[in-house]
Order: C-alpha cells, then structure tokens, then sequence
C-alpha cells in the first residue's frame, strides 16, 4: 500500500471535517494532522482504517448524521456508552439529546459520540426540567431497576393526595422517563433493562411499568426477552419494552435472529498475524510485535489458584459456583460490571499448563457487538464497568429495525391528518 491512498483519503475528510475533528478520530494532534496535510511529514498508512470509518462509518458527521439524512430523531436516556444509540442511528435516526450521570461514561461517550449541532449531552436526568428536552420521535433509556414503593390509590384518594404514576414511581429513575413521555409525548420508546425485571418484587414493580406506559400515558406496549447470543458469543438476556403512541402491527415474530450465533473464537484477539491494525489502541491490549495479547490479562499464580480453590469449595457442598472457562467454540456467561475484580466470569483457556487470562477491554467490546472503531479512552477497570453495563449493541439494531415502519407510520398519519386539520380551518 503505498502512502497516497491515506493522503487522498485525508484530503477527502478535510473536504467535510476539521483539522480538530479528524485529529481528535484518529487519536493525533491537531499540529500533526496540519503536517500531513502540508506534506511535512507522511500521513501514515496505518491510519488508513480510521479515515475511512471517518468518512463512511453509518454516513455520521459531528451532528450525528449527516445533514438531512435523519429519518427520526430520537433522545438517549441513561446513555452509558451508547450502545442502544449506536443501534438507532444504524438506521437513520439523529440523536438530539443525551443524559448520562457517570463522568467515565461520560468521556467514553463523547470520545465516540463528538458533540455537534444542537445536540445537548447532561449529566443527571433527575433534575432536568421535562418541558426543555428538545422534542423527539423516540425515546431511548437504559433505566436502572430500582424497588417502586406502590401504596394503594384508594388510599391516596382518601388522603387527597394525587396517584397515577407520579405517586406509585416517585423517587425510582423509572419516573423520569414516565415524565418525560407524559411532556414530550414522542411516538414510540424502547425502554431495556435486566430480565429480572419481570420478577423483582414479586412482578409488582413490572406491573406498575407497565400499567404506567399503557394505562396512565396511553401507550400501546410490547415487550419480550431477547439473549444477545444470537448475535454476539454471549449468554445475555435482556428484557426489552417498546411502546407507541398509536395502534400498530407491531411483531416481535419479525426479529430475524440467527439460530446459530458466533462463537468466542471469532471476537479473540488473533495470533496469526490478522489482527486488525487499531492506531487509537496502539499496543495497549494486544502485542502486535510478538502477536500476542499483552501479559496483564493472564492471571496471577495466586489469583488463580484462590479460584480454583475457591470453585472446589462450591462444587463439594453441592453448589454452582467457580469461575467460567471459555473455549474458541464457546458461548461465554454474562459479562457483569464486576469483571475487572477477577474476571471468573469468563476466563479465556490458554493451553492445558498455562494460567487462564481475562477478555481485553477491546475483546468486551467486541462481545457486546461494538465495531473495532470504537474508542477505549478510559482505564481498563473503567472499560470493564462500562461494557457489563452495556446492553448487544446488535441486539438494538435489530429492534430499531422492526420499531422504525411503525414509527414511520405514525408520523406520517399525524402528518396527514394534521394538514386535513389545517385546511378545514381555512376552508
């Protein structure tokens, strides 16, 4: 390859970004992009990759998309690091407003997610009055599970007190998004979330969701389990919550799931010689010199032994707990928040007398189905939190897929009828 393919490649991404913005993609600074581009200095062909993501990754600038390219425009609640984002903009939509309370996320989120346009990112969603988020088609939110304290309406009635769900949801982070719907009223949500969802508390806390989104704002809602294994080497089960303001058809019966995922093997660094060259990685996770990955991620001698003790414990009173081993043709437990403690979870099987190593930061993101352009810029105990907190991000994409006709559909017969309104009252 010689070094004209990434110069053109520059000049093309000058023609639509700024020496700032490219810099800031490729993990340089801004005086060496200018030397690049003055031929100075050689732009390097490694960088390759990463210029063309810039110019061809999902057809997004700064602002998300490019202009005019937006079919909908949706809000991120509860962000993390974007993975339900990066699913919907995989089909058109342009994010216009972020809520993430967490500063690591937060910088991990605008190291991938550059802020442009009007695009607002906050901090705690809790104290941001519902009438100044900008006005949406979807509302996107990871919430957290917390216990809903339900007390009984007629009792509120009795002490003139109101109900509905700004009693029964009050205090839980379910009730920020309760309020925002109830203000925004945005044609459709996807609401995601752990499958124990559907039995905490005995199903009283699923049914104050759901009788909150159907009964108290009017919704039409679907939700469903989905393992994030048909699309990712990961036993992962989620539960997952849309709604629309309107009657629709919509199916889960028209997820297109693989029965047949990937396997371990395929998101594994690779040792013979085919690891994707990733500039904003450098060699932090994988040795590209001896094709190996780095050595802190094999366990300690003593690390391991204390898990091995500690499953052998388990295994003679009869119990299922120890660490998980994990194979190239394996499907891997669930990767958790905790996993940079230990990493029992999933520990990758290095060779009969050799200690077992952990999954890479880069290896987490693989697994939870982001593309290698994604940016790591946070410590590795940080990227551990943020990937087991993180949801499949191909998992989204498939739900926007199916969501997005119905979404259409909405707005375009509020669209039809409202200029019928209009013109009667001229008429």
């Amino acid at each position: 390859m010689t070094l004209a393919a990434p110069l053109d490649l520059l000049k093309q991404a000058r023609a639509r970004f700024t020496q700032r913005e490219i810099a800031a993609h490729v993990g340089k600074d801004i005086k060496t992009v200018r030397r690049w581009e003055k031929g100075e200095t050689p732009c390097p062909s490694m960088l390759e990759p990463a210029l063309r993501d810039l110019l061809h990754s999902s057809g997004r600038t700064k602002a998300g998309l490019a202009t005019g390219d937006a079919q909908f425009r949706f809000i991120d609640l509860f962000a993390g690091i974007g993975g339900i984002r990066m699913g919907f903009e995989a089909h058109g939509g342009d994010c216009v407003f972020t809520s993430e309370w967490n500063d690591f996320s937060t910088k991990t989120y605008r190291e991938n997610y550059p802020p442009g346009g009007d695009h607002a990112l906050i901090g705690d969603i809790v104290s941001f009055p519902a009438e100044e988020v900008p006005s949406h088609d979807v509302l996107l939110g990871g919430f957290p599970c917390q216990p809903f304290s339900i007390a009984g309406v007629s009792k509120k009635n009795a002490l003139g007190r109101p109900h509905g769900f700004e009693c029964t949801t009050q205090g839980t982070l379910f009730f920020d998004v309760a309020r925002i719907i109830a203000a925004k009223r945005p044609a459709a949500f996807l609401l995601e979330n752990v499958k124990n969802l559907l039995s905490h508390d005995k199903g009283r806390t699923f049914d104050v969701i759901l009788q909150t989104l159907r009964d108290e704002l009017g919704y039409e809602v679907h939700y469903r389990v989905v393992d994030g294994q048909h699309f990712t080497p990961q036993h992962r089960e989620r539960i997952i919550i849309v709604g629309f303001r309107g009657k629709t058809s919509f199916s889960w019966d028209d997820l297109r799931l693989p029965e047949s995922g990937p396997r371990l093997g395929s998101i594994l660094h690779r040792t013979d010689g085919s690891e994707p060259v990733l500039p904003w990685d450098h060699d932090r996770f994988f040795d590209r010199a001896s094709k190996r990955v780095q050595p802190k991620y094999t366990l300690t001698p003593n690390l391991w032994t204390y898990l091995q003790n500690y499953a052998a414990k388990h295994r003679a009173a009869g119990n299922g707990f120890g660490f998980g081993m994990a194979y190239p043709e394996s499907v891997t437990r669930t990767l958790s928040a905790r996993y940079h403690k230990d990493g029992s979870e999933i520990l990758v099987y290095q060779g009969e007398h050799l200690r077992p190593r952990r999954l890479t930061p880069r290896e987490c993101a693989r697994l939870m189905g982001f593309p290698d352009t994604f940016r790591i810029p946070v410590s590795d105990t940080q990227a551990y939190r943020q990937f087991g907190n993180s949801v499949v991000m191909p998992v989204m994409r498939e739900v926007a897929r199916i969501m997005l006709p119905h979404v259409q559909n909405l707005l375009a017969v509020e669209t039809h009828n409202g200029s019928k309104q209009a013109l009667s009252l001229y008429s």
